[in-house]
Protein backbone atom coordinates (compact mmCIF):
# COMPACT_ATOMS: atom_id res chain seq x y z
CA UNK A 1 0.00 0.00 0.00
CA UNK A 2 1.30 3.51 -1.04
CA UNK A 3 1.74 6.33 1.66
CA UNK A 4 -1.30 8.43 2.41
CA UNK A 5 -0.98 11.39 0.93
CA UNK A 6 -0.34 14.05 3.42
CA UNK A 7 -1.53 17.92 2.55
CA UNK A 8 1.28 20.71 2.03
CA UNK A 9 0.11 22.83 4.68
CA UNK A 10 0.08 20.09 7.33
CA UNK A 11 3.29 18.70 6.27
CA UNK A 12 4.99 22.42 6.26
CA UNK A 13 3.73 23.17 9.83
CA UNK A 14 6.52 24.23 11.73
CA UNK A 15 6.97 25.28 16.14
CA UNK A 16 10.32 25.86 16.86
CA UNK A 17 9.54 26.14 20.69
CA UNK A 18 8.16 22.58 20.31
CA UNK A 19 10.05 21.38 17.32
CA UNK A 20 13.36 21.73 19.86
CA UNK A 21 12.02 19.04 22.08
CA UNK A 22 12.88 15.96 19.85
CA UNK A 23 16.54 16.33 20.29
CA UNK A 24 15.77 15.71 24.16
CA UNK A 25 14.89 12.40 23.99
CA UNK A 26 17.70 10.31 23.75
CA UNK A 27 19.56 12.52 25.83
CA UNK A 28 17.09 12.01 28.83
CA UNK A 29 16.77 8.63 27.83
CA UNK A 30 20.13 7.93 28.79
CA UNK A 31 20.62 10.07 31.93
CA UNK A 32 21.40 13.35 30.91
CA UNK A 33 19.73 16.28 33.14
CA UNK A 34 17.55 18.71 30.88
CA UNK A 35 17.63 22.22 31.68
CA UNK A 36 14.17 23.30 30.16
CA UNK A 37 14.53 26.93 29.12
CA UNK A 38 12.42 26.31 25.90
CA UNK A 39 8.19 26.24 26.86
CA UNK A 40 7.23 29.55 28.70
CA UNK A 41 4.86 27.19 31.19
CA UNK A 42 5.04 28.90 34.71
CA UNK A 43 2.78 25.35 36.33
CA UNK A 44 5.81 23.18 35.47
CA UNK A 45 7.77 25.00 37.79
CA UNK A 46 7.70 27.03 40.93
CA UNK A 47 4.36 28.96 40.04
CA UNK A 48 1.42 26.58 40.60
CA UNK A 49 -2.29 26.98 40.44
CA UNK A 50 -3.84 28.63 43.51
CA UNK A 51 -5.54 26.30 45.53
CA UNK A 52 -9.04 28.27 45.61
CA UNK A 53 -8.71 27.58 41.31
CA UNK A 54 -8.52 24.05 41.59
CA UNK A 55 -10.73 23.31 44.36
CA UNK A 56 -13.37 25.60 41.34
CA UNK A 57 -12.59 23.33 39.22
CA UNK A 58 -12.92 20.13 41.40
CA UNK A 59 -16.26 21.19 43.18
CA UNK A 60 -17.53 21.88 38.96
CA UNK A 61 -16.83 18.37 38.12
CA UNK A 62 -18.18 17.26 41.56
CA UNK A 63 -21.67 19.06 40.98
CA UNK A 64 -22.05 17.43 37.37
CA UNK A 65 -20.81 20.72 35.14
CA UNK A 66 -19.75 18.04 32.82
CA UNK A 67 -22.07 19.14 29.99
CA UNK A 68 -21.85 21.12 26.66
CA UNK A 69 -21.71 24.74 27.47
CA UNK A 70 -22.51 27.57 24.51
CA UNK A 71 -20.41 27.49 21.93
CA UNK A 72 -19.50 31.07 22.16
CA UNK A 73 -18.34 31.02 26.46
CA UNK A 74 -20.27 30.31 29.00
CA UNK A 75 -22.69 34.00 30.10
CA UNK A 76 -21.03 33.80 33.39
CA UNK A 77 -17.17 33.87 32.00
CA UNK A 78 -17.89 36.26 29.57
CA UNK A 79 -19.50 39.04 32.23
CA UNK A 80 -16.45 38.06 34.35
CA UNK A 81 -13.94 39.02 31.09
CA UNK A 82 -15.64 42.17 30.63
CA UNK A 83 -15.57 43.18 33.94
CA UNK A 84 -12.08 42.06 34.33
CA UNK A 85 -10.63 44.12 31.21
CA UNK A 86 -12.56 47.46 32.63
CA UNK A 87 -10.60 46.78 36.33
CA UNK A 88 -7.31 46.04 34.95
CA UNK A 89 -7.31 47.45 31.31
CA UNK A 90 -9.57 50.51 31.38
CA UNK A 91 -11.25 48.83 28.51
CA UNK A 92 -15.19 49.14 28.25
CA UNK A 93 -16.60 46.16 26.34
CA UNK A 94 -20.07 44.16 27.38
CA UNK A 95 -20.26 40.40 27.75
CA UNK A 96 -21.45 40.07 24.02
CA UNK A 97 -17.99 40.82 22.96
CA UNK A 98 -16.43 38.35 24.66
CA UNK A 99 -15.68 34.91 22.73
CA UNK A 100 -14.18 32.29 25.12
CA UNK A 101 -11.25 29.37 23.10
CA UNK A 102 -9.28 26.57 24.19
CA UNK A 103 -6.27 28.58 24.65
CA UNK A 104 -5.17 31.73 22.68
CA UNK A 105 -3.49 29.15 20.09
CA UNK A 106 -7.05 28.36 19.24
CA UNK A 107 -8.08 32.43 18.74
CA UNK A 108 -5.01 32.79 17.12
CA UNK A 109 -6.11 29.47 14.49
CA UNK A 110 -9.75 31.05 14.50
CA UNK A 111 -9.41 34.59 13.33
CA UNK A 112 -6.78 34.20 10.74
CA UNK A 113 -9.14 31.27 9.18
CA UNK A 114 -11.88 33.78 8.95
CA UNK A 115 -9.54 36.53 7.65
CA UNK A 116 -6.41 34.66 5.33
CA UNK A 117 -7.17 33.77 1.50
CA UNK A 118 -5.14 32.62 -0.25
CA UNK A 119 -2.41 35.50 -1.21
CA UNK A 120 -3.17 37.50 1.72
CA UNK A 121 -0.95 39.29 3.95
CA UNK A 122 -0.74 39.52 7.81
CA UNK A 123 2.17 42.33 9.21
CA UNK A 124 3.34 41.04 12.47
CA UNK A 125 6.01 41.61 14.66
CA UNK A 126 9.78 40.77 13.42
CA UNK A 127 10.24 38.49 16.14
CA UNK A 128 6.97 37.32 16.85
CA UNK A 129 5.21 33.89 18.46
CA UNK A 130 5.41 31.50 16.10
CA UNK A 131 1.86 30.45 15.31
CA UNK A 132 1.26 33.85 13.34
CA UNK A 133 3.70 32.80 11.08
CA UNK A 134 2.66 29.07 11.03
CA UNK A 135 -1.10 29.67 10.67
CA UNK A 136 -1.12 32.52 8.13
CA UNK A 137 0.74 29.92 5.89
CA UNK A 138 -1.67 27.26 6.82
CA UNK A 139 -4.36 29.65 4.87
CA UNK A 140 -2.25 30.11 2.12
CA UNK A 141 -1.37 33.55 3.08
CA UNK A 142 1.85 35.07 3.21
CA UNK A 143 3.28 36.34 6.58
CA UNK A 144 5.12 39.62 6.32
CA UNK A 145 7.16 40.87 9.32
CA UNK A 146 7.87 44.36 10.58
CA UNK A 147 11.06 45.30 11.97
CA UNK A 148 11.03 45.56 15.94
CA UNK A 149 14.70 47.26 17.00
CA UNK A 150 17.09 45.21 18.90
CA UNK A 151 19.00 48.22 20.34
CA UNK A 152 15.85 50.15 21.13
CA UNK A 153 14.91 47.44 22.90
CA UNK A 154 12.86 45.50 20.70
CA UNK A 155 10.53 49.06 19.64
CA UNK A 156 8.36 48.71 16.41
CA UNK A 157 9.64 50.21 13.45
CA UNK A 158 6.83 52.64 12.84
CA UNK A 159 8.62 53.85 9.56
CA UNK A 160 9.34 49.82 8.34
CA UNK A 161 5.58 49.04 9.01
CA UNK A 162 3.99 52.09 7.06
CA UNK A 163 6.38 50.53 4.43
CA UNK A 164 4.88 46.91 4.51
CA UNK A 165 0.89 47.78 4.33
CA UNK A 166 0.32 46.42 0.67
CA UNK A 167 -3.07 46.12 -1.00
CA UNK A 168 -2.62 42.74 -0.25
CA UNK A 169 -2.62 43.31 4.07
CA UNK A 170 -5.33 41.70 5.82
CA UNK A 171 -4.36 42.84 9.26
CA UNK A 172 -1.29 44.29 11.56
CA UNK A 173 -0.90 41.82 14.56
CA UNK A 174 0.41 43.70 17.52
CA UNK A 175 2.18 41.32 20.47
CA UNK A 176 2.48 43.24 23.51
CA UNK A 177 3.83 42.52 25.99
CA UNK A 178 6.33 41.08 22.95
CA UNK A 179 7.08 37.12 23.12
CA UNK A 180 9.62 36.41 22.64
CA UNK A 181 11.53 39.81 23.06
CA UNK A 182 10.12 40.51 26.17
CA UNK A 183 9.64 44.20 24.74
CA UNK A 184 6.65 46.77 26.12
CA UNK A 185 4.97 48.78 23.94
CA UNK A 186 3.65 52.42 25.20
CA UNK A 187 0.82 54.47 24.72
CA UNK A 188 2.28 56.36 21.46
CA UNK A 189 3.77 53.57 19.85
CA UNK A 190 0.35 51.62 20.18
CA UNK A 191 -1.06 54.58 18.66
CA UNK A 192 0.77 55.05 16.05
CA UNK A 193 0.30 51.36 14.81
CA UNK A 194 -3.77 51.92 15.53
CA UNK A 195 -3.17 54.95 12.82
CA UNK A 196 -1.29 52.70 10.73
CA UNK A 197 -4.38 50.63 10.73
CA UNK A 198 -7.11 53.59 10.48
CA UNK A 199 -5.25 54.91 7.41
CA UNK A 200 -5.29 51.83 5.25
CA UNK A 201 -8.89 50.35 7.04
CA UNK A 202 -7.52 47.07 8.41
CA UNK A 203 -8.19 45.53 12.24
CA UNK A 204 -5.57 45.49 14.64
CA UNK A 205 -5.02 42.01 16.35
CA UNK A 206 -3.56 42.37 19.69
CA UNK A 207 -2.06 39.71 21.60
CA UNK A 208 -1.99 40.81 25.73
CA UNK A 209 -1.63 37.66 27.50
CA UNK A 210 0.69 38.93 29.19
CA UNK A 211 -0.69 41.98 29.93
CA UNK A 212 -0.06 42.14 34.31
CA UNK A 213 3.41 40.92 33.69
CA UNK A 214 5.26 43.81 33.69
CA UNK A 215 8.10 45.44 35.58
CA UNK A 216 8.98 48.96 35.19
CA UNK A 217 6.90 49.81 32.17
CA UNK A 218 2.95 49.79 32.74
CA UNK A 219 0.86 47.89 30.14
CA UNK A 220 -1.30 49.65 27.93
CA UNK A 221 -3.81 47.47 25.67
CA UNK A 222 -4.44 48.47 22.40
CA UNK A 223 -8.44 48.87 22.98
CA UNK A 224 -7.78 51.07 25.37
CA UNK A 225 -6.15 53.11 23.12
CA UNK A 226 -8.20 52.73 19.91
CA UNK A 227 -11.11 55.39 19.13
CA UNK A 228 -12.81 54.09 15.91
CA UNK A 229 -10.38 51.74 14.39
CA UNK A 230 -11.81 47.90 14.99
CA UNK A 231 -9.50 45.96 17.24
CA UNK A 232 -9.27 42.08 18.20
CA UNK A 233 -7.42 41.58 21.35
CA UNK A 234 -6.40 37.91 22.31
CA UNK A 235 -5.99 36.86 26.37
CA UNK A 236 -5.89 33.69 28.05
CA UNK A 237 -5.38 32.52 31.41
CA UNK A 238 -2.16 30.18 31.44
CA UNK A 239 0.08 32.87 32.02
CA UNK A 240 -0.87 34.95 34.95
CA UNK A 241 -3.50 31.97 36.76
CA UNK A 242 -0.80 29.39 35.94
CA UNK A 243 -3.70 27.14 34.18
CA UNK A 244 -1.32 26.56 31.01
CA UNK A 245 -2.74 22.73 30.66
CA UNK A 246 -6.04 23.57 31.38
CA UNK A 247 -6.04 25.68 27.93
CA UNK A 248 -8.52 28.45 27.91
CA UNK A 249 -8.09 32.09 26.13
CA UNK A 250 -10.87 33.97 24.72
CA UNK A 251 -11.02 37.44 22.89
CA UNK A 252 -13.00 39.93 22.37
CA UNK A 253 -14.10 42.73 19.77
CA UNK A 254 -14.19 46.79 20.17
CA UNK A 255 -15.13 48.47 17.23
CA UNK A 256 -17.83 49.90 15.12
CA UNK A 257 -19.98 47.02 14.78
CA UNK A 258 -20.58 47.55 11.40
CA UNK A 259 -16.24 46.74 11.25
CA UNK A 260 -15.87 43.71 12.63
CA UNK A 261 -19.34 41.92 12.88
CA UNK A 262 -18.63 39.62 10.09
CA UNK A 263 -15.39 38.95 11.35
CA UNK A 264 -17.34 38.04 14.77
CA UNK A 265 -19.61 36.23 13.16
CA UNK A 266 -16.95 34.00 11.04
CA UNK A 267 -15.27 33.32 14.31
CA UNK A 268 -17.91 32.40 16.07
CA UNK A 269 -19.07 29.65 13.16
CA UNK A 270 -15.78 28.11 13.79
CA UNK A 271 -16.47 28.38 17.75
CA UNK A 272 -19.62 26.09 16.72
CA UNK A 273 -18.22 22.67 14.98
CA UNK A 274 -15.43 22.61 17.83
CA UNK A 275 -18.59 22.30 19.99
CA UNK A 276 -17.54 24.40 22.93
CA UNK A 277 -14.55 24.80 25.20
CA UNK A 278 -14.30 22.87 28.44
CA UNK A 279 -16.92 23.73 30.41
CA UNK A 280 -15.45 22.71 34.20
CA UNK A 281 -12.49 25.08 33.66
CA UNK A 282 -14.86 27.82 32.47
CA UNK A 283 -16.47 27.58 35.77
CA UNK A 284 -12.52 27.51 37.45
CA UNK A 285 -11.86 30.54 35.63
CA UNK A 286 -14.97 32.82 36.20
CA UNK A 287 -13.82 32.22 39.60
CA UNK A 288 -10.25 32.72 39.06
CA UNK A 289 -11.31 36.33 37.78
CA UNK A 290 -14.18 37.04 40.62
CA UNK A 291 -11.58 36.02 43.13
CA UNK A 292 -8.94 37.73 44.85
CA UNK A 293 -5.98 38.89 42.83
CA UNK A 294 -3.04 39.85 45.34
CA UNK A 295 -0.87 36.47 43.97
CA UNK A 296 -0.20 38.59 40.46
CA UNK A 297 1.66 41.19 42.71
CA UNK A 298 3.46 38.03 44.13
CA UNK A 299 4.72 36.48 41.05
CA UNK A 300 5.82 39.69 39.24
CA UNK A 301 7.66 40.17 41.75
CA UNK A 302 9.80 36.40 41.94
CA UNK A 303 10.02 37.24 37.92
CA UNK A 304 11.28 40.59 38.12
CA UNK A 305 14.00 39.16 40.31
CA UNK A 306 14.86 36.10 37.85
CA UNK A 307 14.92 39.09 35.11
CA UNK A 308 17.35 40.72 36.55
CA UNK A 309 19.78 37.94 37.17
CA UNK A 310 19.54 37.02 33.41
CA UNK A 311 19.91 39.80 32.21
CA UNK A 312 22.80 40.59 34.25
CA UNK A 313 24.76 36.58 33.82
CA UNK A 314 23.65 36.20 30.39
CA UNK A 315 25.53 39.93 29.65
CA UNK A 316 28.48 38.06 31.36
CA UNK A 317 29.20 35.26 28.77
CA UNK A 318 31.21 36.34 26.62
CA UNK A 319 30.24 36.15 22.87
CA UNK A 320 26.00 36.39 24.67
CA UNK A 321 24.80 40.09 24.58
CA UNK A 322 20.89 40.62 25.34
CA UNK A 323 18.48 43.90 26.17
CA UNK A 324 16.51 43.80 29.07
CA UNK A 325 13.01 42.35 29.11
CA UNK A 326 9.84 44.50 30.17
CA UNK A 327 7.26 42.35 30.73
CA UNK A 328 6.57 38.21 30.16
CA UNK A 329 9.01 35.84 31.27
CA UNK A 330 11.47 35.74 27.92
CA UNK A 331 14.82 37.01 27.46
CA UNK A 332 16.19 36.65 23.50
CA UNK A 333 19.99 37.13 23.51
CA UNK A 334 22.15 37.69 20.35
CA UNK A 335 24.64 34.58 19.81
CA UNK A 336 28.05 35.71 18.72
CA UNK A 337 29.89 33.47 16.14
CA UNK A 338 26.78 32.23 14.20
CA UNK A 339 27.75 31.39 10.73
CA UNK A 340 31.45 30.89 11.67
CA UNK A 341 31.37 28.58 14.64
CA UNK A 342 27.96 27.61 14.54
CA UNK A 343 26.35 27.02 10.96
CA UNK A 344 23.40 29.00 12.29
CA UNK A 345 21.16 29.63 15.28
CA UNK A 346 19.27 26.53 15.63
CA UNK A 347 22.70 24.48 14.96
CA UNK A 348 23.85 26.44 17.97
CA UNK A 349 20.53 25.72 20.09
CA UNK A 350 21.15 21.88 18.86
CA UNK A 351 25.21 21.82 20.35
CA UNK A 352 24.18 23.58 22.85
CA UNK A 353 21.66 20.97 24.34
CA UNK A 354 23.78 17.87 22.91
CA UNK A 355 26.77 19.07 25.12
CA UNK A 356 24.75 20.54 28.31
CA UNK A 357 21.36 19.60 28.24
CA UNK A 358 20.04 23.10 28.33
CA UNK A 359 17.26 23.31 25.60
CA UNK A 360 16.43 26.77 24.19
CA UNK A 361 14.48 27.95 21.14
CA UNK A 362 16.17 28.97 18.04
CA UNK A 363 15.60 32.86 17.32
CA UNK A 364 14.86 31.78 13.41
CA UNK A 365 11.92 30.26 14.85
CA UNK A 366 10.50 33.28 16.06
CA UNK A 367 11.07 35.16 12.51
CA UNK A 368 14.02 33.73 9.85
CA UNK A 369 14.93 37.31 9.16
CA UNK A 370 15.06 39.16 12.86
CA UNK A 371 15.02 36.47 15.01
CA UNK A 372 17.76 34.50 13.13
CA UNK A 373 21.12 35.00 15.42
CA UNK A 374 19.73 34.95 18.34
CA UNK A 375 17.66 32.78 21.09
CA UNK A 376 14.71 32.31 23.10
CA UNK A 377 15.06 31.77 26.92
CA UNK A 378 12.89 30.62 29.34
CA UNK A 379 13.75 32.54 32.50
CA UNK A 380 10.98 30.84 35.07
CA UNK A 381 13.11 28.83 36.99
CA UNK A 382 14.36 28.97 40.20
CA UNK A 383 17.46 31.13 40.53
CA UNK A 384 19.51 28.51 41.37
CA UNK A 385 18.37 26.34 38.45
CA UNK A 386 19.08 29.53 36.42
CA UNK A 387 22.57 29.90 37.53
CA UNK A 388 23.57 26.20 36.85
CA UNK A 389 22.14 26.38 32.96
CA UNK A 390 23.76 30.10 32.70
CA UNK A 391 27.05 28.57 33.85
CA UNK A 392 27.22 25.53 31.14
CA UNK A 393 26.03 28.08 28.76
CA UNK A 394 29.43 30.13 29.22
CA UNK A 395 31.05 26.55 29.89
CA UNK A 396 30.11 26.02 26.33
CA UNK A 397 30.76 29.19 24.92
CA UNK A 398 34.52 28.93 25.86
CA UNK A 399 34.86 25.41 24.50
CA UNK A 400 33.24 26.00 21.17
Amino acid sequence: MSAIKVTKRASNIEYAIRDVTIHTKDLAANGKKIYNLNIGDPAAFDFKTPPSLKEALCKAIAEEANYYSPSEGLPELRAAVANKEKKINNVDITADDVLVTEGISEGIQMLLGAIVEKGDEILFPGPTYPPYISYTHFFDGTPVAYETIEKEGWQPNIDDLRNKVTPKTRAIVLINPNNPTGAVYNHKTVKEILDIAGEHNLPVISDEIYDQLTYEKPFVSAANVTTDVPVVILNGFSKVYQMTGWRLGYMYFKGKDKHLQALKDGVEKQCRIRICANTPVQIAATAALNGPQDFVKDIVERLKQRRDFSHKRLNEIDGISTTKPEGAFYIFPKIEGIGKRWKCDKDFVISLLKATGVLIVNGSGFDPVYGKDHARIVFLPPINELEKAYDAIEGFMKKS
